[in-house]
């Protein structure tokens, strides 16, 4: 006769699933770090360990491939993860071309780690195609563009970027983290890598940090990353796969109403005699706003910078007398944010001192617009 298990080993058997055929309308949080063999040694589905694969992150990768019209995503822990992995699939002596506004953090990287590994980085106006041109090598692989830029919100012309990067057989990476698929789909400009910080509006509330890269095609280059997702390990756990899935379900309709609220505070501010420029594509007084408007969809987005007339002190004043707008880092998120970039970016950023940063969230127009109207009295 069978013995009856001892209480420890019931107290970890019992509650092992052995639910089959569960169709929860919500998917489960998969936390398990490892998934049981077969009999004859294979992995249902293919999962193993997590590191390598987990069904929340499955999910999640396919869900972004399809909203970016790509064929694979490599889900990463951070948006920076995800900017490395990009990096680490080149090889030392290659060549890189990098905007002058973009996330100061990549400057960073390319400074402080990948100068040790040998790659060489050119910088220039990404909106000045002359300029891009111009700094092209026989090692040019890659060309980085980030549009609308950050946090100047420049605007680069994808299409005829990829004009160039085809005839010269260079890869072309946008990071579309700022529109999001909602607004802006470069693969179907023509681009070959689009990657994402997966924290700004894919998540959308401030509570989980995550990264992405998608690929046009599921090819050679593809592997590589996907090798060095796997053998690096900088995944994200289950469950914030789960978060920005959940976040994702909302995406549409978060982005839209930002982007609607946005266009009408950089209207209201344009306007205001203590604003010295707005820096925002829907806005007519942008110089590449005809790009904007014939490669953005569904708005232009919910981001937008403000030269407020005086100094830096000026600036931070006006921050500070913010009621509705978080003075914090990020953005994407359903609550308003404003920042003062230079002071986050550091002396050797060409932010000018006077330059806030709004991202604006889900609060009502009309409170947001009033607390400017108080803010700049």
């Amino acid at each position: 006769m069978k013995s009856k298990p001892k209480f420890e080993t019931r107290a970890i058997k019992s509650i092992q699933s052995d639910l089959t055929n569960v169709k929860p309308v919500s998917t489960p949080i998969y936390l398990s770090s490892t998934f049981e063999r077969n009999p004859d040694g294979s992995y249902e589905d293919n999962f193993q360990y997590s590191r390598g694969d987990n069904p929340n992150r499955r999910i999640l990768e396919n869900s972004i491939a399809q909203l970016e019209n790509g064929e694979v995503c490599f889900a990463f822990s951070s948006g920076m993860a995800a900017i490395s992995a990009i990096l680490q699939s080149l090889k030392t002596g290659d060549h890189v071309i990098l905007p002058d506004d973009a996330y100061y953090n990549i400057y960073a990287l390319t400074t402080d780690v990948f100068d040790r590994w040998g790659l060489d980085v050119t910088i220039v106006d990404m909106s000045d195609l002359k300029q891009v041109k111009g700094a092209i090598k026989d090692n040019t692989v890659m060309i980085w563009a980030e549009t609308p830029s950050n946090p100047q919100l420049k605007i680069t012309d994808i299409q005829e970027l990829t004009t160039i990067t085809k005839t010269h057989n260079i890869i072309l990476v946008v990071d579309n983290t700022w529109p999001s698929p909602v607004l802006q789909n470069p693969l179907t400009l023509g681009a070959n890598i689009v990657m994402h910080s997966t924290t700004k509006y894919f998540g959308g509330h401030s509570d989980v940090l995550g990264g992405c890269v998608v690929l046009r095609e599921n090819n050679e280059h593809a592997n590589r990353i996907h090798s060095i997702q796997k053998n690096m390990g900088a995944v994200p756990s289950p469950f914030d796969c789960w978060l920005i899935a959940r976040g994702i379900q909302t995406l549409h309709l978060r982005v839209t109403a930002q982007t609607k609220s946005a266009h009408e505070l950089a209207l209201y501010l344009e306007a205001h005699p203590k604003i010295d420029q707005v820096l925002y594509p829907g806005l007519k007084s942008h110089p590449q706003h005809h790009i904007a408007v014939k490669q953005m969809k569904n708005g232009y987005g919910a981001m937008l910078s403000v030269i407020v007339k005086g100094d830096q002190q000026n600036a931070t004043d006006v921050s500070n007398k913010l009621e509705h707008f978080t003075a914090a880092t990020s953005l994407g998120a359903v609550e308003s944010l404003v920042e003062h970039r230079l002071s986050v970016e550091g002396p050797d950023s060409k932010t000018p001192d006077n330059l806030l940063r709004i991202s604006v969230g889900l609060e009502n127009i009309d409170d947001l617009i009033n607390d400017w109207q108080q803010a700049l009295k």
